[in-house]
């Protein structure tokens, strides 16, 4: 007798497609502010381009302009990866974002499922279906928003929503790369390889298939620098002259041919120092850079990326340079840089939230590499790090307008104080922006046992534009709070200094700014990427009775994070922070290297 496949269906406030970065950064930020979310994502671990299946690491702002490094959610789970996974390891890094995902309270996680259907009412979509493959089940999601963060924006065919592919021409936005004519030709996409450095020589025999490259000019003068551990041979790069959806796998089977090809010329042909070299892994899942774009209430620009106009509706930035790899990839010389257009950017860029909407369904937003954006103004935005902001961006505004009971556009246009307010809150950076003190630390009187603590209440918890922005005190010496009267304290808000810009960090220069790595020289093989010296890891808060008494309400010793939100719920007369180091006869202490205590922010609330 034949059986229907079962169907499950899910409720909830948002639902967003794909798990990439902006995927999860998008649920996870919704699901804190009270949302109901499901996830639906169609690999079996998360991370997209940065997942163990394809091994991009992130990179964003921070990478390319100093004091740019992104904070939120994003350096909550750099941090969480340097202290817990040292070594770079990919298994370790994959549990590391399934944890974060699957252990959030308000998410429903929905692996190994792929969105193919969706059902509208007008111009708004009712519910989504996917298929998960390793249960046979169909999975039916209704919401009240859609965030499409699946990287080929599934949900434009699915719903009709706008959308772009390729590259304009310069009478459309009036860009300086602009092309004289339209076409539809896009960046590639990339296979990574992963190789090791070991203490015996290492036979390779290539694979019959694989394309054979004698010397450098058969691979074009691509540059394949083994001993470079931030080498990730980015250069096996097709499909910018097919469709780049529609040609995936037979864009792959070519890709597969000359990675093999690559690591046959660097053991067998010529002397690339590669005799000690063993191939590790080689990715199966191309790692893709661009195919649709949508089309939201505003399309970001190169003058936009490059001439950082304000936005008064600004949610998220960016910095990564212009980086537009061209549609030839692979197969054009690399001398001079000819594969590759690119500028550098001296300041971050804002993102505006009518950027990340749809402009003709009424409750679609994107979180992605698909955000509204030209093709120009895309090599920019594309990168992970800059789609991760753009993410935690989008969950806070998805969950801003259910609350509400609002489209995206309508909350945009009504609550994006409320909206940008919350992203500082959480530590976000917005360009142009301040975030507003407690009303209660504004009235109470703030003191500290060392130095001028005045900088904890400027709105700014970053170095940026030559500020410091933050208060550096000495360890065992306190910043207090003092209240004319017993006062109610719900809890307090600390940002402490986690070195984003890695300069006191220990471990090789070339991947401090990297979540992982792909190369592995004999002389790092064991050796750990280390943690910011200056972060704070042992701290009290005390609270001062009418009596007079002071009572240490919370004792942390073992802080690995610059972001911290304390919930107290007590009435207290005054209520300080006071950062520990206890020096022991070794002369080793109980912090991560630093007796100064560097602090952004510490507020009562």
């Amino acid at each position: 007798m034949k059986e229907m496949l079962k169907t499950k269906l899910h409720k909830a406030d948002i639902c967003v497609v794909g798990g990439g970065i902006g995927g999860m950064f998008t649920a996870i930020s919704a699901a804190r502010h009270g949302a109901k979310v499901v996830l639906m994502h169609d690999r079996p671990v998360l991370g997209g381009n940065a997942s163990s299946e394809i091994r991009m690491w992130i990179s964003g702002a921070g990478t390319r302009v100093r004091d740019l490094q992104e904070t939120g959610i994003m350096e909550e789970l750099q941090l969480e990866n340097m202290h817990r996974n040292p070594e770079r390891n990919y298994s370790k890094w994959d549990a590391l974002l399934y944890e974060m995902v699957r252990f959030e309270k308000n998410i429903d996680l929905i692996l190994n499922c792929t969105c193919c259907d969706a059902q509208m009412e007008g111009s708004k979509i009712q519910s989504i279906k996917g298929f998960q493959l390793t249960t046979y089940t169909w999975h039916c999601v209704q919401a009240d928003i859609f965030v499409d963060s699946s990287g080929d924006s599934i949900l434009a065919p699915l719903t009709g929503a706008e959308y772009k592919v390729g590259r304009e021409a310069k009478s459309e936005y009036g860009e300086e790369f602009g092309l004289e004519v339209a076409d539809r030709h896009t960046m590639g996409m990339s296979i990574l390889l992963q190789c090791r450095e070991t203490d015996h020589p290492v036979r390779y025999t290539p694979p019959a298939w694989a394309y054979d490259f004698p010397d450098d000019d058969a691979m074009h003068n691509k540059p394949h620098n083994i001993y470079a551990i931030n080498t990730n041979f980015y250069w096996i790069e097709l499909g910018g002259l097919q469709n780049s959806i529609d040609d995936t796998e037979e864009i792959r089977d070519e890709l597969l041919k000359i990675a093999f090809g690559v690591w046959d010329h660097m053991k067998n042909h010529g002397d690339h120092g590669a005799e000690n070299w063993d191939l590790e892994w080689v990715g199966f899942l191309p790692g893709k850079r661009e195919s649709r774009r949508y089309v939201g209430d505003y399309v970001l620009t190169q003058q936009d990326v490059e001439q950082c106009p304000h936005f008064d509706d600004v949610v998220a930035y960016g910095g990564w340079q212009i980086d537009n790899h061209l549609p030839g990839g692979f197969h054009m010389d690399a001398k001079g840089g000819k594969h590759l257009q690119k500028r550098r950017l001296s300041e971050p860029y804002g993102i505006p939230l009518r950027s990340l909407y749809s402009a003709n369904i009424e409750n679609l937003m994107f979180a992605g590499r698909n955000i509204s954006a030209s093709h120009i103004a895309f090599s920019s935005t594309r990168v992970m790090g800059t789609i991760g902001v753009i993410g935690q961006a989008v969950g806070t505004a998805a969950a801003t307008a259910v609350k509400y009971g609002l489209t995206p556009r309508a909350a945009a246009a009504t609550k994006i104080h409320e909206i940008q307010a919350a992203l500082l809150e959480d530590d976000c950076f917005l360009p142009g922006l301040r975030r507003r003190p407690s009303a209660l630390a504004q009235s109470a009187k703030l003191t500290c046992d060392y130095g001028d603590c005045s900088a904890l209440l400027n709105g700014l918890d970053r170095r940026i534009w030559g500020n410091d922005n933050g208060y550096f005190g000495k360890t065992n010496k306190a910043i207090t709070y003092t209240f004319d009267q017993p006062t109610h304290v719900q809890g307090v808000r600390l940002v402490l200094d986690s070195d984003l810009d890695r300069e006191y960090t220990d471990g090789n220069p070339d991947a401090l700014h990297t979540s992982t790595t792909l190369f592995f020289p004999k002389s790092y093989n064991g050796t750990t990427f280390g943690f910011p010296k200056c972060l704070i890891k042992h701290y009290k808060i005390e609270a001062k009775s009418e009596s007079g008494a002071w009572e240490t309400v919370l004792e942390v010793t073992d802080n690995h994070q610059r972001f911290i939100k304390h919930p107290l719920d007590l009435t207290a007369t005054a209520v300080r922070f006071v950062p520990l180091s206890t020096y022991h006869s070794e002369r080793k202490t109980e912090d991560y290297g630093s007796s100064t205590a560097h602090v952004f922010n510490f507020e009562v609330f």
